[in-house]
């Protein structure tokens, strides 16, 4: 691309860069034309689009090669690498390829992979790829094999003799069919008439708990934000508001090993690849075929009990037909698909838009209607983007209308007016898609039936709770809500479906806001509206900004040096001068003005409706701080601290960081004020550390210092201050403290359910957890209690 850019003529740079929106489709003509008439674009656009040419074919060569490693490992005993190994050899395998006596050669991959899950323990996935070998191959003994043995294994003894007796009679060798048989009778004299569960292995079905909603939005229109949406009745707090699938998803590059391509969860052990392309991998062929794929299918001629049993495992019965159906649900990749490179080289929002795109138009071909892609209403900010931006955009919409022109799923002409509505779209999904994410914690392997208390090194798992981008994607919907920095609504995912919920009480037709960037509490007024700016290029005017809150000016302020003084001290980033005064509409909310009366009691010493802010000076007293040298101090402290957080990362504290550690939040609380983030931020890295060594006493007490401060910056209920108390009530179990852990996990219970309603135990396994810990010490201690007074009497 940059070689490419370096060509353009100063001329086309020039229009590209004063084009407006409605200038599109001259701008675009003309840089197509000229990159037409270039030979290293067209090389460039070759390789994106020649599947012969691509490194994202299927290949045969490739998946042997593969394969043998895969062998090597199993027979060493590497079990781990030769499934590893076993899985990207499927991913090139070509699915209709014969291999050994005719045998496919992707249902012996799966067999030999469904060997190594069973070496490893993992007998549902072994099982799953015995299916998934016998819906490509049905007569494939060694698939029968293998089912058998594993669902033996399982104790699921009846499909055990079934599977073994199918796989005696495909079995070709009388000496096999002998040991078969031999292994049929060691499971019927074992279990006799012994009645044993018949276990279902069908492909998982990644779809989310369904939790019903009845509010009624409408799209309203506000003089300051333009379209958005409100309820038409009043909203309770912690209501389920709207439950969507997405218009078009596409997962991050940096998930495409570890989640399914469709459904954007984690990958099994036994994942399942595009039966075309070597790119996408799924956690089910339901996942597959969903996005796009294509999947072989058995089919049964008579009712014999064998054909029965046969089908009562087949796959084809779960997977959803890859053409449209009814309500116009496309196949996502299908377009992608045989071997191009370009989906796989292009940016992930460059290929979004070519999925939404193409969705757009098969729509319209299958309903038979005109409706054009602008039916998602979708805002965009074209015409304030800087020349390199727009520069950028002209060339990936060129690059991608020319693959998409050369896609056999879809008519898109190579023209610039098919250029100039990609170079809009781009730009709409810039302002209105979404980050698909979920929550990670690294406590996963703290289960339900962890016994006693949790150890140090568990407790401090619970702490690290994390948002993951694994997408992004279109929500036709949700792209009409509009934003705040104090959101009175909060979204989130389980796999690619979005949910909102409300997390306060809003009346009929008020306006209906999420956060897609830095809340109240997370960042200050100036540095939200930066990033909101950059990003998207609007100032923001949200109730968070118009407001003058307690965090903008507690967040990141120094503290007064005058002892006694509560106030804060803001520094030269607050302002472009060294005497600065805020302008209304700066206002201080009544429910606001106690707490910022006691840090900057000057900020109501108005002079012509204006806010006086002297960096430098305390806004409470008037004294002065050594800017620079308070600066100097603070860089020398954190540098301890991120010290610290580098050494967490390796689990092993040396002896002297601790001293060292303390010595920088002392400093940093001498130079900071009370409620500075910073300070929190250190506090929750020191309780950590502690925890890793045991000092489990002395980590409580730091994590109750970082929660006390994030109490001030955010409100009582926010998801922060919950995420915070699961490190707290973990600390507080261990240390047997019952009572302290109850209200807390109470407290934590109440937050999530708030975000999260009743899918919060789904997404938050260890909820349930710690709930079962604090009941069971509450039951020890009144066991305790019982037998003390029994002893008294």
């Amino acid at each position: 691309m940059e070689k490419l850019k370096s060509l353009i003529p100063s001329n086309i740079k020039q229009r590209i860069a004063q084009s407006t929106a409605e200038q599109l489709p001259s701008t675009c003509s003309s840089l197509l034309d000229f990159f037409l008439s270039l030979q290293i674009f067209h090389t460039a656009v070759e390789e994106l689009t020649d599947s012969q040419r691509s490194l994202c074919s299927k290949n045969i060569e490739t998946a042997l090669d593969l394969k043998q490693k895969g062998n090597n490992c199993f027979t060493s005993g590497n079990y781990d690498k030769a499934l590893s190994f076993y899985t990207q050899a499927l991913r090139f395998a070509p699915m209709n390829d014969a291999y050994e006596d005719e045998k496919n050669l992707v249902s012996i991959l799966y067999i030999n992979r469904a060997s190594t899950l069973h070496k490893m323990g993992l007998l549902m996935e072994c099982v799953r790829d015995c299916d998934r070998a016998i819906e490509i191959s049905p007569s494939y003994a060694k698939a029968w094999y293998r089912r058998g043995k594993a669902n033996a294994s399982l104790e699921s003894y009846k499909d055990a003799v079934d599977d073994l007796n199918l796989a005696m009679d495909k079995e070709l060798s009388i000496c096999r069919k002998s040991q078969i048989q031999d292994e049929i009778d060691i499971i019927v004299n074992e279990v006799g008439k012994k009645s044993s569960p018949i276990t279902k292995h069908n492909e998982k079905n990644p779809g989310s708990l369904a939790e019903p909603h009845l509010m009624e939005l409408q799209c309203v229109s506000t003089p300051a934000k333009g379209r958005g949406m409100s309820s038409v009745t009043d909203i309770p707090q912690a209501s389920l508001i709207l439950s969507e699938e997405p218009y078009a998803a596409i997962l991050s590059k940096a998930c495409r090993d570890t989640h399914c391509h469709f459904c954007m969860n984690e990958l099994p052990k036994d994942s399942v690849p595009c039966a075309s392309c070597s790119i996408p991998l799924y956690c089910s062929w339901k996942c597959q075929v969903q996005a796009g794929g294509m999947n072989s299918r058995i089919s049964i001629n008579n009712n014999s009990g064998i054909d029965r049993h046969i089908s009562s495992i087949s796959l084809a019965s779960n997977c959803e037909n890859a053409l449209a159906d009814s309500n116009g649900n496309i196949p996502e990749h299908r377009h992608e698909c045989k071997g191009v490179n370009w989906p796989r080289v292009l940016p992930s929002e460059i290929v979004l838009a070519g999925r939404v795109i193409v969705k757009s138009m098969e729509q319209r071909n299958f309903s038979r209607t005109t409706a054009p892609i602008e039916a998602l209403e979708l805002t965009h900010n074209y015409v304030h983007m800087p020349l390199d931006v727009k520069l950028e955009l002209h060339m990936y919409s060129i690059v991608l209308t020319y693959c998409l022109h050369h896609c056999s799923t879809v008519e898109f002409p190579l023209a610039g007016d098919s250029a100039a509505q990609l170079v809009i779209l781009i730009c709409q999904i810039r302002v209105n898609s979404m980050a698909v994410v979920h929550m990670k914690s690294q406590e996963s392997n703290w289960s339900l039936e962890h016994p006693g208390k949790l150890s140090p090194r568990e407790v401090s798992f619970t702490s690290n709770i994390e948002q993951v981008k694994v997408g992004q994607a279109i929500y036709s919907t949700a792209s009409m809500f509009n934003h705040s920095c104090q959101p009175n609504i909060h979204a989130y995912f389980q796999s690619r479906t979005l949910f909102i919920r409300s997390t306060e009480l809003v009346t009929a037709g008020y306006p209906l806001e999420l956060s897609y960037g830095p809340q109240v509490g997370q960042w200050d007024l100036r540095e939200r509206q930066q990033l909101l700016e950059d990003q998207y290029a609007f100032k923001c005017q949200c109730s968070g900004c118009l407001d003058l809150n307690f965090s903008d000016l507690a967040i990141n302020a120094f503290s007064c040096p005058h002892p006694g003084c509560f106030g804060v001290v803001v520094d030269g980033s607050w302002v472009n001068r060294p005497y600065c005064t805020l302008k209304c509409p700066l206002l201080i909310d009544n429910v606001k003005r106690e707490d910022i009366n006691r840090v900057g009691r000057r900020l109501f010493e108005q002079q012509d409706g204006s806010f006086r802010v002297d960096p430098g000076r305390c806004l409470n007293c008037g004294s002065s701080r050594d800017l620079e040298l308070s600066q100097l101090q603070s860089e020398k402290a954190w540098s301890c601290i991120k010290r610290l957080q580098d050494v967490l990362l390796s689990k092993k504290i040396p002896e002297n960081i601790f001293s060292d550690a303390m010595e920088a939040i002392r400093l940093l609380r001498s130079t900071w004020h009370a409620y500075n983030k910073i300070i929190a931020q250190a506090e929750d890295s020191l309780a950590e550390a502690f925890c890793l060594t045991g000092d489990l006493q002395r980590a409580m007490h730091h994590c109750k210092a970082s929660v006390q401060i994030l109490e001030k910056l955010y409100h009582p209920k926010h998801i922060v201050i919950g995420n915070e108390l699961v490190k707290l009530s973990s600390i507080e179990l261990s240390l047997g403290d019952r009572s302290n852990a109850m209200d807390n996990i109470i407290r934590l219970c109440e937050v999530f359910t708030l975000y999260y309603g009743s899918h919060a135990p789904k997404i938050f396994p260890y909820l349930e957890s710690l709930q079962k810990e604090a009941s069971k010490l509450d039951e020890e201690g009144h066991n305790l209690h019982s037998n003390n007074s029994s002893e008294g009497t």
